[in-house]
């Protein structure tokens, strides 16, 4: 067999890499599968597919499917989808390492990995690690908590100067523009329109903080309500964008939004922000053995911790939230 050669995708080879992941994956993937979502995250949308191939003699040797976070070329990219053919582990691993050149992202990262594929990526020299759980309570119902199975019942204290604004959709997001932030990957207008005003299936909320005028930060939550979960609502905060220092003042907004919800917690799973400064804005880590569980499968509820991991290639300034990459979404079969 020749060398493997590492390339982008060529317009139209899309059904021919899905029909390859098909065969070499273990589970068939609805991303793949479901035409919206294949749609959504790979077309590409006038031009190649958004996957990257590993191949030796005209045949696929691996595949990478990716999801860029902002629409230039050269932008930072969250790997979805790995996979390579029996017998041709090391030349997949050789393929993930090529990636960040093939596209010129200097960023690269997969949300929700498998733990025992963290020794694959430590092999390339990258952070592949847990992604940590934070959370804040809010009240329990009149049969006590439904959901959550709480250590310290009293929530953190709380303060915080800002206020949360809602920001009605992609018009309103583009006239308020990108506030400083210091966080890779790094995100454009048209990914974030694209990833909370136009999701096939959830409905986000998305919340700007300002400061006489001024731009400082994005907050998004997603609320599951309680006729999804059966009990009780849950709020989610799923992405935040602008410096750690904003997130302290906006305890009281988050704890506004919580109480306002009804949601017998708010959650939220994150690298690359200190515990320090979640604490800060009200908010606990749950950590792996401490009793506490913060249920992450709602609908229907499954009334246990989910433990998630995550690699990047480069871990300065790297921040990862639940809804980056091809997370927070429906379980479709």
């Amino acid at each position: 067999m020749s060398e493997p050669v590492f390339r982008l995708a060529r317009p139209g080879e899309g059904p021919a890499i899905t029909a390859f992941i098909n065969e070499h994956f273990d589970m068939r993937l609805p991303l793949l599968n479901r035409p919206e979502l294949y749609e959504y995250y790979f077309a590409g949308h006038g031009g190649a597919p958004h996957f990257a191939v590993a191949e030796a003699d005209g045949r696929l040797l691996s595949a990478a499917g990716y999801i860029p976070a902002a629409k230039a070329p050269g932008a930072d990219v969250w790997v979805s989808i790995w996979v390579a053919a029996r017998g041709h582990n090391g030349v997949g691993l050789e393929l993930m390492d090529a990636l960040p050149g093939l596209l010129g992202a200097q960023v690269l990262a997969c949300n929700n990995i498998r733990e025992n594929t963290c020794k694959l990526y430590h092999f390339l020299g990258w952070q592949a690690e847990r992604l940590r759980h934070y959370y804040r309570l809010g009240r329990p119902g009149a049969g006590g908590w439904t959901l959550a199975q709480p250590g310290a019942a009293e929530p953190l204290p709380v303060g915080g100067d800002l206020t949360l604004e809602p920001v009605p959709g992609a018009e309103a997001l583009t006239a308020l523009g990108l506030p400083p932030s210091p966080h890779t990957p790094r995100k454009d207008l048209w990914y974030l329109q694209r990833r909370y005003f136009a999701f096939p299936y959830f409905r986000y909320d998305v919340w700007a903080a300002r400061e006489q005028g001024r731009l400082l930060a994005y907050a998004v939550t997603r609320t599951v309500s309680a006729a999804d979960t059966g009990c009780a609502p849950v709020l989610r905060l799923v992405d935040f964008i602008g410096a750690d220092e904003v997130l302290p003042r906006l305890g009281k907004a988050l704890d506004a939004l919580l109480q306002r919800s009804g949601a017998e917690y708010l959650d939220c799973y994150n690298a690359g922000i200190a515990p320090a400064v979640w604490q800060a804005a009200g908010l606990r880590e749950r950590l792996p053995g401490d009793g506490v569980v913060i249920p992450n499968y709602l609908t229907p509820p499954l009334h246990d911790n989910t433990e998630y991991f995550y690699f990047t290639n480069r871990p300065e300034n790297f921040v990862l939230f639940k809804a980056d990459g091809d997370q927070d979404r429906p379980n479709l079969g």
